[in-house]
């Protein structure tokens, strides 16, 4: 085992309580944290990448499919492994929006793909829930349970705000434990069912969750009715029945008295197979951090807890009031303490020898990894965390190994909906520009221009000094923008052009001689006689 001292680039203020840590297809994510440069990083989920002692945050982009996902604190989390042809994903369930306010949806939150420069994009999706659906609250747990070839998600404890009718002045906002309700959600209809099982009398938060197969092994907690933390281990077995799901719970002696500690895998993880886990961090007390680590085992038999020796704890770990942080994968988490003035000082924490079972699949067993003391203020909407550089300085651009963002790298425009690539002298960032044109609103207005090659080439709209009535020229009968100088077409797609005809010349026509008014002539007797006549 070993403990190393990481150095945060310019991202220390990102990793706070409460956030996740998320293992998909051998990457890391962050997830969950008080707010993030929206300019950046609009997503608010960053790739993590741990190199030389460093740790380095690279925005995520999703999937055009994806809906919103809010920044989720103390959420239930669980890794769903890949199986019948779904990919592995993540549920996201509940958790504390920047606001104070508490989420009761369920995100599915998978890979959507690679591009060649190993640039990575998520898509997340809303799951419908239906049913006796758990209501909105943080620091509960979700586990995957397996049986007769089914899957579903198993839900427990948490905290929620008081019920609105038991609410006064000065409580108004003030947390409960949620009731101990045992919530199953099934994953492929998103029906909901609550049980209730005598075993489970209190409600807990901040507890640890680990499942195999169909049955979830609950330690600790904390319960806020009798202020404490009994070691406490629950054995729920989960069958899932034709009609409805059979529940049975049984309570073990050999518990562990602990709250917000940190879970990670160090080998096992497939089907069958047995799950060796180390537990360490948490807390003891609510002034008394858990300093020990333990052993657990999951098999056939049951559970097996055995002391572990624990790393080399320096002194600000040892002296620091909080800490907080999550598993980066097989036998390693990442440990976070407060350093003044805002930051944090972050340790990698390994329990593997270098070598040792690579391959192997991520923990399984979802801990919540906050602290139970993260009861801060409410935060604004508007509130963001600035790093010391610029946005785009967020990307691995120092490692020397080919992984920086390069605008070359993007893939295919009918596969990615960009482009294919721009002129040298661009000087538009990609990732961070803002929209000059009302018109490019959704992504930065491409020109496309043959002139000087063979296959053409993209131009910024920017970099051409058009305006923005020409821009809309262009883009009225396409999607894209084309140069002025091709007419409004692609070169690809010009057609040729109609000949030209001299102008038809008019002969004038002629005039139409008009007829003289006729004449009579009469002599003077007939005018006597017409005058008397009329007279």
């Amino acid at each position: 085992m070993s403990l190393q001292l990481v150095t945060a680039v310019n991202c220390a203020g990102l990793l706070q309580p409460g956030c996740s840590l998320l293992q998909l297809d051998g990457s890391v994510f962050l997830f969950g944290q008080k707010g993030w440069p929206k300019r950046s990083c609009p997503t608010g989920v960053f790739g993590v990448r741990l190199k030389k002692g460093q740790l380095k945050l690279r925005a995520i982009s999703f999937s055009n499919d994806s809906c919103y996902l809010p920044p989720l604190r103390c959420p239930a989390v669980a890794r769903l492994e890949p199986q019948g042809g779904d990919p592995e994903r993540y549920l996201i369930h509940g958790g504390r929006t920047p606001n104070n306010e508490l989420s009761s949806s369920l995100y599915e939150l998978s890979l959507d793909g690679r591009g060649c420069n190993r640039k990575v994009t998520l898509r997340c999706q809303e799951r419908e829930l239906s049913g006796e659906a758990p209501g909105p609250r943080y620091g509960h747990t979700a586990s995957v349970v397996r049986s007769r070839g089914k899957t579903a998600c198993l839900l427990f404890g948490g905290r929620s705000y008081r019920p609105p009718g038991e609410r006064t002045t000065e409580t108004w906002n003030s947390v409960v434990d949620c009731p101990p309700l045992v919530y199953l959600v099934d994953l492929t209809f998103g029906c909901c069912s609550a049980h209730h099982l005598p075993e489970l009398a209190d409600g807990q938060a901040f507890h640890l969750a680990l499942s195999r197969e169909d049955c979830v092994y609950i330690l600790g907690g904390h319960t806020m009715d009798s202020d404490s933390r009994p070691p406490r281990l629950f054995r729920l077995k989960v069958e899932l029945l034709l009609g409805s799901p059979l529940l049975t719970c049984e309570a073990l002696d050999s518990g562990l008295c602990l709250t917000s500690s940190i879970a990670t895998l160090v080998s096992g993880g497939g089907s069958g197979s047995a799950h060796e886990y180390i537990v360490l961090g948490g807390y003891r007390s609510e002034s008394e951090k858990r300093l020990e680590c333990s052993r657990v085992v999951l098999d056939d038999s049951g559970i097996r807890i055995e002391p572990q020796e624990p790393p080399p704890w320096t002194g600000d770990i040892s002296h620091s009031r909080t800490w907080f942080g999550g598993s980066l994968g097989p036998g390693r988490a990442l440990i976070g303490v407060p350093a003044p003035p805002d930051a944090h000082c972050f340790y990698q924490v390994s329990f593997r020898q270098d070598g040792d079972g690579d391959g192997e699949d991520p923990t399984q067993g979802c801990s919540q990894e906050s602290t139970d003391f993260e009861d801060s203020a409410p935060l604004e909407d508007s509130e963001e965390l600035y790093f010391g550089r610029e946005p785009h300085e967020l990307e691995d651009s120092s490692d020397g190994e080919g992984d920086t963002y390069n605008e070359e790298d993007e893939e295919d425009e009918s596969q990615t909906g960009y482009w294919v690539k721009c002129c040298p002298g661009c000087l538009v960032d990609p990732n961070t520009w803002e929209p000059y044109y009302s018109t490019e609103l959704c992504r930065p207005a491409m020109i496309f221009c043959s002139r000087g090659e063979e296959d053409g080439h993209w131009v910024h709209a920017q970099c051409m000094d058009l305006t923005e009535a020409l821009l809309v020229r262009f883009s009225q009968n396409s999607s894209k923008y084309f140069c002025p100088d091709h007419g409004g077409l692609p070169w690809q797609e010009a057609q040729t052009p109609p000949r030209s005809a001299p102008p038809l010349k008019r002969t004038p026509m002629k005039k139409q001689q008009k007829r003289a008014p006729v004449k009579l002539n009469m002599t003077p007797a007939k005018k006597s006689f017409l005058r008397k006549l009329f007279d």
